[in-house]
């Protein structure tokens, strides 16, 4: 009985961090860039003292689905989408590098250009920043070009290029803050091949009918779980009443 109680057990605990991933994609449905999850349930053997004679079940993201959103234009000229596939080089909150799909930029109170999640964007020599200026260009090559403050129409000043980079898609791992990263740990090399849709944005990949069908699926799931957890109780008493001496 012990055997059945834990295989439910584990695969409502299981169903639960499944649920979470997918309430995830869905609350970044609308978000710029994001990239959904994938989850999968496989069995796994316990191991201990002995002989594996327990197994439960493992809910897992084996990927991140690399597909692309689609590019919609909005005209604001610190927005800027990746059109082939590759990625914005950002400074991670732990001072690395790391990579995005996320183009809504904006400049903040120290110059920095950030994206709306206030990661620094990266240039040729570090993170980006921007004297004060009336207007600003982005390039397809992601060259930066400012009209400085009070200057001519016609003057504009290159102050630096942003990294975008296409590392191969099996070399890259997302970390629990949504960032890409290589595997190995390393700064991938700038691309010079890559392009820049300027007053644009990609959206996220997330299909939300999925999604939804998925959290449907899963609450059944778990509900099974729970049942199967409350059978397991009953016949357990059952089997305690007969063994029970009157």
């Amino acid at each position: 009985m012990d055997r059945m109680l834990y295989v439910a057990m584990s695969g409502a605990h299981e169903t639960l961090i499944a649920q979470g991933n997918a309430s995830n994609n869905l609350a970044n449905a609308n978000t710029s860039g994001f990239l959904a999850d994938f989850n999968q349930f496989r069995s796994m053997p316990v191991f201990g003292d002995g002989h594996p004679t327990r197994v439960y079940a493992l809910d897992e993201r084996p990927q991140t689905d690399f597909g692309h959103g689609s590019i919609v234009q909005t005209g604001r000229a610190l927005d800027v989408a990746v059109k082939d596939g590759g990625w914005l080089a950002v400074q991670s909150g732990d001072g690395s590098e790391a990579y995005t799909r996320r183009g809504d930029l904006e400049v903040d109170v120290n110059g920095l250009l950030v994206t709306a999640n206030g990661l620094p964007v990266m240039g040729n020599g570090g993170p980006i920043a921007l004297p004060p200026f009336d207007a600003v260009q982005i390039g397809a090559d992601g060259t930066i070009s400012i009209r400085p403050q009070g200057a001519p129409p016609d003057e504009l000043a290159v102050i630096d290029r942003i990294k975008v980079v296409d590392p191969q898609y099996d070399q890259m791992v997302k970390g629990e803050d949504g960032l890409m990263r290589l595997k190995d740990g390393g700064e991938a090399e700038a691309s010079v091949g890559q392009r820049l849709v300027s007053g644009s944005l990609q959206s996220s990949n997330v299909n939300i009918v999925n999604e939804m069908v998925n959290m449907i699926e899963l609450s059944r799931r778990y509900e099974m779980q729970v049942k199967m957890m409350k059978t397991a109780e009953e016949t357990a008493s059952s089997a305690s009443s007969i063994v029970r001496p009157i």
